[in-house]
């Protein structure tokens, strides 16, 4: 078959690029997002040619506002398995990725000027979209167990938020998991002072050890949590494909915006192929082959932390997730740093970026999602020359 298109061959190295990529022999450890050893190109292959077989174009045409019936039954299903609680397909909301999402929630429940509550540290690419949105975000203090419930209080006193914006599974950047007593407190003040928790929970899935506590999605029936996962981190990035799991009044909310009314479902296409996935157990058995290489990455990449940075740098070892959330003595900047690592072949994510107010120069974030173990600890050792540079 002749290619329709002459151009595309030629363009196509030239427009094969990702979100974030790092040149060949940098090893950047700033990319929050699957090496492609871990794209499961066979498996929606498969999955994609299972599903166009037949002459059933209804995928092809504007979806259904609140998304595909046949793939919300299965994500309930896949959802109730791994969440070990139940999972209503009426409770789900379609959306383009947990980012379209958060962006589609700022525009219908806030205003500008606005206060957004979020996490100090929290993830930076939320910080874009509430400026989008021209909202003011103040940041609660965390610990090793995630939001301080105390430090919410003391916000609470001072302010009247729209959203709580959160991320308590593995957190990124810190890879904390807010605990079960804070999550049932964090619900609890929601409730008592009427705003909306609108919890990321976009790594609850990847956990290497323990589980972590049932997720801030099975509060939606409160009406003030709106749950947002996606298939980025457990399936591939390029889908574009994820969900709100939220309370009937806010999928309604969801459904009758003039997004939905204008275009139609979100993403009627992926689902379509990612329902096949579901329904043949496909994502159940990658997401387990993802969890056990993502294990030994995280472990590979604490031990060469460990070995080769020594007292130099703390931090917590991650149960789940992408990231290492590193501290390092006060004296040193990571933007500073960001700007000499291009000459060690070396990249990871300032931790100023995390601050809501440009706090925590002295922290980096480190992801092991990309490179495997060797390279990790290849890529330590370029850090660790980095720092001593400037120690």
């Amino acid at each position: 078959m002749t290619n329709p298109n002459p151009l595309a061959a030629s363009a196509s190295a030239h427009l094969a690029v990702t979100q974030s990529e790092a040149a060949p022999d940098v090893i950047d450890f700033g990319l929050g997002h699957p090496g492609p050893d871990l794209l499961p190109l066979g498996l929606l292959a498969h999955a994609a040619a299972t599903r166009l077989q037949g002459d059933d174009s209804s995928l092809l045409q504007y979806g259904h506002e609140q998304g595909d019936g046949y793939f919300r039954q299965a994500l309930a299903a896949f959802l109730t398995r791994h969440y070990a609680a139940p999972v209503d397909m009426d409770e789900l909301f379609v959306a383009g990725g947990a980012s379209q999402a958060l962006d589609l929630i700022c525009t219908l429940y806030t205003q500008p000027g606005d206060v957004v509550f979020v996490e100090e540290p929290t993830y930076f690419l939320a910080l874009r979209i509430f400026a989008d949105h021209r909202l003011r975000t103040v940041p609660i203090a965390t610990d090793g167990d995630g939001l301080i419930p105390a430090a919410l209080a003391d916000a609470l006193a001072q302010h009247r938020p729209s959203l709580l914006y959160t991320i308590p599974s593995f957190q990124n950047p810190s890879g904390v998991t807010l605990s079960l007593p804070r999550r049932q407190q964090l619900v609890a003040l929601a409730q008592e002072h009427n705003f909306l928790i609108v919890a990321d929970e976009v790594y609850h899935l990847l956990s290497y050890g323990a589980a972590p506590p049932p997720p801030l999605a099975t509060y939606a029936a409160t009406g003030h949590v709106l749950a947002l996962g996606s298939f980025s981190k457990i399936l591939a990035p390029g889908l574009r494909l994820g969900w709100v799991q939220a309370a009937p009044q806010h999928i309604q909310r969801l459904v009758n915006s003039g997004l939905l009314d204008s275009g139609g479902g979100l993403n009627p296409f992926t689902s379509g192929i990612v329902r096949v996935a579901l329904e043949e157990g496909w994502q159940d058995a990658h997401l387990t082959h993802v969890r056990q290489v993502y294990g030994r990455r995280a472990n590979a990449l604490t031990a060469a932390l460990r070995a080769q940075l020594g007292e130099l740098v703390s931090f917590t070892a991650p149960d789940g997730g992408y990231f290492h959330w590193l501290t390092l003595p006060e004296q040193y900047d990571g933007e500073a740093l960001f700007r000499q690592a291009a000459a060690y072949k070396v990249g990871f994510r300032p931790g100023a970026r995390f601050s809501a107010t440009g706090q925590l120069q002295h922290c980096l974030r480190l992801s092991f999602a990309h490179y495997d173990e060797a390279q990790l600890a290849e890529g330590v050792g370029r850090l660790a020359a980095l720092l001593a540079k400037n120690g």
